[in-house]
């Protein structure tokens, strides 16, 4: 039978068509799984592949405000991509990925920004690593920090409904100064980041909620659960972070103390971390924090000059780019980047690279220099690579502390 790729046209049909995804995590959606979608998306933005009526593929994408560097972009957050194994190998993901980047182009949304399942899949349609992201795993015996402090926080264990308004408004102080950060609805916080079903709990307890003031004022908070185990009368548990965020430099230290120094636990765990987390000059160990890298997000060019004309490019001499782009090819062709933005190009090229190497650079989390050196960019006219990264400066790495 013809497979169909069309999307959805009442929000009842959601939650069958991003159903093939949860195969591979040997679970059906059930109704806490549909509110952590469904409200944030309309039918229109969700796919789905069906042979004779029957839904055998299916993905979807959140509306997002990104954050990037000196602004703001509209951005399309794919999820939910998947493909029943009885029709892998058939083109399902490929027509799937040509209808959702056709509607982001439609609809506005100059990028697409995602979390790879696996690292070999999205490169073909056009999406660059973006970021390397970091996990703990630290010994509570090697928790100290570097430098003695005084501090003069205060903690608050909230429930969820009283968690809302002070943990919002340190998010609003931070993401916009952190490329890879998204906006954050009451919904979105409500629904996604504080609500605690028991299918999310992962083996864990429940989720606490904890409040940092300095001086009667939010300034920081941290999500997280207590994983317990015991052996012969000691404990073998963890914390497991979820997030933990401070609106200031105290804060994040004061918070980060505040989980590392909680009783009855061997371990803390967090995962999400950018490469530049100040932990990593805070511990007097920092090797015991055992910081393991790997693929953050990945990211998308959809509309070139709509992309560079959102965020902030430095100072400096323009650069022609000679962009390949097989999937989006409204991209392709020679773009003279300047600190005012991108526009097209007659002149010869300086670099030439696949959109893939500009999605790696778009959000600071890689330099030309560094995709020169692994052969991802060509460098035609000598200096060219210099100028580029001056133009994609970033002064601090990319950061997405939530899985969408």
């Amino acid at each position: 039978m013809a497979i169909e790729v069309a999307a959805c046209t009442s929000t009842e049909e959601i939650v069958p068509a991003i159903s093939p995804i949860f195969h591979y995590f040997g679970i059906q959606p059930t109704p806490p799984d549909a509110d952590r979608f469904v409200p944030f998306v309309e039918p229109s933005r969700v796919f789905a592949a069906r042979e004779d009526g029957a839904v055998v593929g299916g993905c979807t994408s959140f509306p997002f405000e990104l954050s990037v560097p000196g602004g703001v972009v509209r951005a399309a957050g794919l999820t939910l991509v998947g493909v029943l194994p009885t029709h892998r190998r058939r083109g399902v993901l490929r027509r799937m990925m040509r209808a959702q980047l056709d509607d982001v182009h439609r609809r506005g949304e100059p990028v697409g920004y995602l979390w790879a399942s696996e690292d070999t899949i999205y490169g073909q349609f056009g999406y660059g690593l973006g970021s390397l992201s970091g996990n703990i795993d630290v010994a509570k015996a090697h928790t100290a920090f570097a430098q003695p402090f005084e501090s003069r926080a205060e903690f608050r264990l909230l429930d969820e409904a009283a968690a809302l308004e002070p943990m919002s408004r340190v998010y609003d102080r931070v993401w916009r100064e952190h490329p890879g950060m998204i906006a954050r609805s009451a919904d979105w916080w409500r629904c996604r980041r504080l609500v605690d079903s028991e299918h999310r709990r992962m083996g864990g307890g429940p989720l606490n909620r904890v409040v940092l003031l300095h001086d009667g004022e939010p300034q920081g908070y941290a999500l997280y659960r207590i994983h317990q185990q015991f052996e012969g009368g000691s404990t073998l548990g963890h914390v497991g972070v979820i997030e933990a965020i401070g609106a200031s430099a105290a804060a994040t230290r004061d918070i980060w103390r505040f989980v590392l120094d909680i009783d009855w636990v061997a371990r803390i765990k967090a995962m999400l971390l950018p490469l530049d987390h100040p932990l990593l000059m805070l511990a007097a160990r920092p090797r015991e924090l055992k910081f393991l890298a790997h693929d953050g997000v990945w990211v998308r060019l959809v509309d070139v000059p709509a992309a560079l004309a959102a965020r902030r490019l430095g100072p400096g001499d323009p650069v022609v780019i000679e962009l390949a782009d097989a999937f989006c090819p409204w991209n392709a062709g020679r773009w003279c980047v300047t600190p005012a933005g991108a526009e097209r190009a007659t002149a010869g090229a300086d670099l030439a690279c696949d959109v893939t190497a500009l999605g790696s650079v778009y959000l600071g989390g890689f330099s030309f220099r560094q995709l020169a050196r692994a052969g991802r960019v060509e460098e035609r006219r000598e200096g060219a690579l210099a100028r580029a990264d001056a133009l994609f400066a970033s002064d601090r790495a990319l950061w997405c502390p939530e899985n969408f």
